[in-house]
């Protein structure tokens, strides 16, 4: 099926791995947005990941504020549409820090394991649980809880040492201490011990190297992807090649184009792209509205115009403008063309 089962994901992850690309993660709140990343991936003829947060959920789900709901709610609706094409799509959940928990997290994965009670395929195929805030030992403890969950109902789980700076979906890290913007290859091999624990779990980590959240003006942000080749050579020395991570690579917008793919010869095959996402959306919608403002008004007198001002004009024209954003995406991580298929 196009939306994949754990074992098609895992051979997505270790087909990019091996040949240094990766996929673009894409964030969604809406079924437009959702239908966007859906058709960019198979513009592209590539794979991808789509994935939301905690406030998408919220905001899918209107009036209720309902972010477990909302969540559902997207999933099913990606997973229904996805199945009308040829590439294959994975589901994930963004940014889970350790106060969502127990009120957002769990409830996810409990909502796969009724599904696969029955029969039913996986409501999500991985999920990200952001521990970055703890202590690492603390960060770990709860990680290899999460994941011990996951491995149980065959979802794979996503875990950051290390900040990502900046600000996204109300995490507020632009205070943090600049030494915490980067992993240091200890705690990566720690990471790997503490989440070696759960034996035959799949897992993707985010180590951080100076990124961002957010986008900023060239020279803005002070990336080292070496520190991701350092922190492989230090797991690799001690426990063998076969157990270097999955990297992701978060707060990925506004990055060079060197930089980014010098983190696939890294091992990231993972990369947050949400800010470019949401702009490309938007642009095209406030471009509608700029050429079209006495249609989509009522002004002077007049009546506008039902074509001015009809939602599905100006959405159409915002999930074309993401559509194109995903596909140079794919084109920038060098998954465009690559598709698995079915």
């Amino acid at each position: 099926m196009p939306v994949v089962d754990y074992e098609k994901y895992g051979e997505m992850l270790d087909k990019a791995f091996e040949n240094n690309y990766a996929y673009p993660a894409v964030n969604i709140s809406t079924i437009d947005n959702a239908n966007a990343a859906i058709e960019g991936f198979v513009e592209a003829n590539s794979d991808g990941i789509i994935e939301m947060s905690a406030g998408a959920g919220k905001h899918a789900s209107g009036n209720l504020n309902d972010s477990v709901l909302g969540c559902i709610t997207l999933a099913d609706h990606i997973r229904k549409i996805a199945d009308q094409y040829d590439v294959n799509i994975a589901i994930h959940t963004d940014h889970c820090p350790p106060k969502l928990v127990d009120s957002w997290l769990k409830p996810l994965i409990e909502e796969t394991a009724r599904r696969r009670k029955k029969g039913r395929p996986n409501l999500f195929n991985s999920h990200m649980f952001d521990g970055a805030e703890l202590p690492l030992k603390e960060n770990m403890d709860k990680a290899v809880e999460i994941l011990e969950m996951c491995a149980e109902n065959d979802i794979l789980l996503e875990v950051e040492a290390g900040v990502v700076g900046g600000e996204e979906d109300g995490m507020d890290n632009r205070g943090v201490e600049n030494e915490k913007l980067y992993t240091t290859p200890g705690d990566m091999v720690y990471v790997h011990e503490r989440l070696s624990e759960v034996e035959g779990a799949k897992y993707m980590f985010a180590a951080t190297f100076g990124n961002v959240h957010g986008v900023y003006k060239p020279g803005s942000v002070k990336l080292k992807p070496t520190i991701l080749k350092q922190g492989q050579d230090a797991v690799a020395e001690k426990y063998g090649e076969d157990e270097k991570f999955w990297l992701v690579f978060h707060g990925g917008s506004g990055s060079g184009l060197d930089e980014i793919r010098e983190t696939l010869d890294y091992g990231v095959i993972k990369m947050n792209i949400d800010t470019d996402t949401q702009y490309a959306f938007t642009r095209p919608v406030v471009d509608h509205f700029f050429k079209n403002y006495d249609l989509a008004l009522k002004i002077d007198g007049e009546v506008g115009s039902k074509k001015g001002y009809d939602p599905r004009k100006y959405l159409a024209k915002g999930r074309k403008g993401m559509t194109e954003r995903v596909v140079q995406a794919c084109k920038d991580l060098r998954c465009a063309g690559k598709s698995m298929g079915k």
